[in-house]
């Protein structure tokens, strides 16, 4: 989400770097064509992040308008009113980030130069979103809506990367304001080959781009010249790359945003080989390509995992050192840039974050009727240990407990799932090693049947569209409520098992007998090799007795049970 870079970092200690003050708010977001699927769906993934964010479920129904309506334009960070905008004669319903046509979007956050700051509109990048989603029914339509919107209106944010796709095209935007006072943006979207997929993570990703294909890539009449004229590309045209103009690569944006996106690109393609050095910062001369061909199709479940990661298995990965502690934490609390000793140190930024307010899954298929194809699979809380439950793009409302208005970032809530899944994770963030294998078998249980029930509901749903299709958006609309009601129960009671389990340290196994596991080997010899003489017991073995004479005979004693060996947690 947020108006500001994803130079937010979570891992390993690192060697001295210098790190420029950053603002810990950022966005992951990927695209996945319909020829990359296994279904012929195109997905559009997204993490919004940021430390106030209140995870909900936005519901806007469809409308009508008077001539000469207006609507009001509430900043998405803040509230904060900006203005007041012509309303069409009809907008759409919108769930979430998914309206009744299938049409999805999302967005991260990249900022850019410091100069094109502070730009002269009133429409920012969250109206820019959920307006669009009002009035468009495709990918390319929306792409029109937004730009027009700001080019009537003006601009009232900073650089920022858009994912927009329906059941049949998936694009790439990129806009930046034109700085203080002045009205109006730059910008450049590219349509994904079918075939592959797409990330982008508080980086500007579009560099060059054919200027002669409307069919492939559209962009603003001034996006070269307003360079030229500001004196930042002097260039043949053919040349000019929008990311290294606008938002060039440093040290922070290749070790804190495009490692998100590397490391969805190492996972879907690991035939390319693509190696830490494209994510660690050491040479930002290493470009990760705009898109990718995944080594297989992706399914919606292999979408969710690629959202679920902390570097795992690679050198960033932040279960590894010691600020993992022992139970093997991937998270770091802020700040993430820190001195110590005269030295400056970061830790990584993975897409799983504790700071996630909602994510989803959109999921858009063309071989089926809109209010039944599209499914936006929700989720609130950090993605590693939220579960995706699917809310249809056809729904009149959306379960209370994901619903505006139930609770706030401010004051915990039993109605409120944001609160009930950070219950859980936080729960979790203190012994993870051993609670998140409780709480994926909670989110695999729920998501597999989800998952197992999608085909049946969906015939059903059919059946009913060719009735009326009120008749399939009311089917459809009772499921979803029943799921996230479901979820939501589910959570609260893991939290209260969880408790219970692991209260105080303490193990209790299945049957309820309580164990006290010791900590890893590993551990324990960090804590030896710390304090290890102060800790090291002092006692001397008490001598021998001498040798008695041997006494006669008696019958042998009953043997006694063995002590009970401790339970060994598992090692990070």
């Amino acid at each position: 989400m947020n108006r500001f870079p994803s130079t937010l970092f979570t891992a390993l200690p690192l060697t001295a770097v210098l790190v420029a003050p950053v603002v810990a708010d950022a966005c992951t977001s990927m695209l996945v064509t319909k020829g990359a699927t296994t279904d012929g769906s195109t997905f559009i993934t997204y993490a919004a992040d940021a430390h106030e964010l209140y995870g909900e479920l936005y519901y806007t129904p469809a409308r009508r308008h008077a001539a000469g309506s207006m609507r009001d334009v509430m900043e998405w960070d803040t509230g904060k009113f900006l203005g007041r905008i012509k309303q069409p004669a009809a907008t759409y319903s919108v769930v979430g980030n998914m309206n009744e046509h299938q049409l999805s979007i999302s967005e991260s956050t990249f900022t850019g130069r410091k100069e094109l700051e502070g730009p002269a509109g009133i429409i920012d990048y969250g109206s820019l979103i959920y307006i669009a989603l009002e009035r468009a029914k495709t990918a390319r339509e929306a792409i029109q809506v937004m730009t027009d919107l700001v080019a009537e209106y003006g601009y009232a944010s900073t650089g920022e990367t858009f994912s927009i796709a329906d059941p049949k095209e998936a694009w790439i935007l990129e806009m930046i304001g034109k700085g203080e006072g002045q009205k109006g943006a730059v910008w450049v979207a590219r349509k994904l080959p079918d075939g592959y997929i797409s990330a982008h993570a508080n980086q500007s990703r579009i560099r060059q781009f054919p200027l002669n294909d409307s069919a492939t890539t559209l962009y603003s009449p001034d996006v070269i010249s307003f360079a030229r004229a500001k004196g930042w590309y002097t260039g043949a045209d053919k040349d000019f790359s929008f990311a290294d103009t606008y938002h060039p690569l440093d040290f922070g944006g290749q070790r804190f945003s495009e490692s998100r996106v590397w490391s969805i690109f190492r996972r879907a393609a690991p035939s390319l080989k693509l190696g830490v050095e494209y994510a660690d910062g050491a040479d930002t001369t290493k470009r990760l390509p705009l898109w990718v061909k995944p080594d297989k199709k992706v399914s919606v479940q292999d979408a969710m995992a690629l959202m679920r990661d902390h570097f795992e298995g690679t050198p960033l990965d932040m279960s590894k050192d010691v600020g993992a502690g022992p139970y093997a934490v991937p998270y770091r609390w802020r700040p993430m840039t820190w001195d110590v000793d005269g030295k400056s140190y970061v830790h990584e930024r993975a897409i799983s974050t504790q700071q996630t307010g909602f994510s989803f899954v959109a999921q858009m298929r063309s071989t089926l009727p809109d209010a039944i194809g599209g499914v936006l699979w929700f989720g609130v809380d950090d993605t590693f240990t939220t579960v995706y439950t699917p809310m249809y793009a056809g729904i009149r409302q959306v379960p209370k407990n994901f619903a505006q208005g139930v609770a706030s970032r401010g004051e915990f809530s039993w109605d409120s799932s944001f609160w009930v899944f950070n219950w859980v994770s936080n729960q979790a963030y203190g012994r993870w090693s051993d609670m998140i294998i409780d709480v994926q078998k909670a989110q695999g249980d729920l998501e597999g049947q989800f998952l197992a029930d999608q085909a049946n509901i969906e015939s059903i749903a059919q059946v009913l569209y060719k009735r009326t299709p009120e008749q399939a958006r009311q089917y459809l609309t009772e499921y979803s409520l029943q799921q996230g009601d479901k979820v939501h129960a589910r959570w609260r009671k893991l939290g209260e098992q969880l408790l219970v389990k692991y209260i105080d340290g303490n193990v209790r196994d299945n049957t309820g007998k309580v164990g006290h596991p010791r900590y890893p080997d590993a551990w324990y010899r960090r804590i030896a090799a710390d304090n290890g003489k102060m800790l090291q017991s002092h006692e001397k073995p008490e001598p021998k007795p001498a040798a008695a004479p041997a006494a006669p005979a008696q019958p042998a004693a009953p043997a006694q049970p063995a002590a009970p060996k401790p339970t060994v947690a598992p090692a990070p």
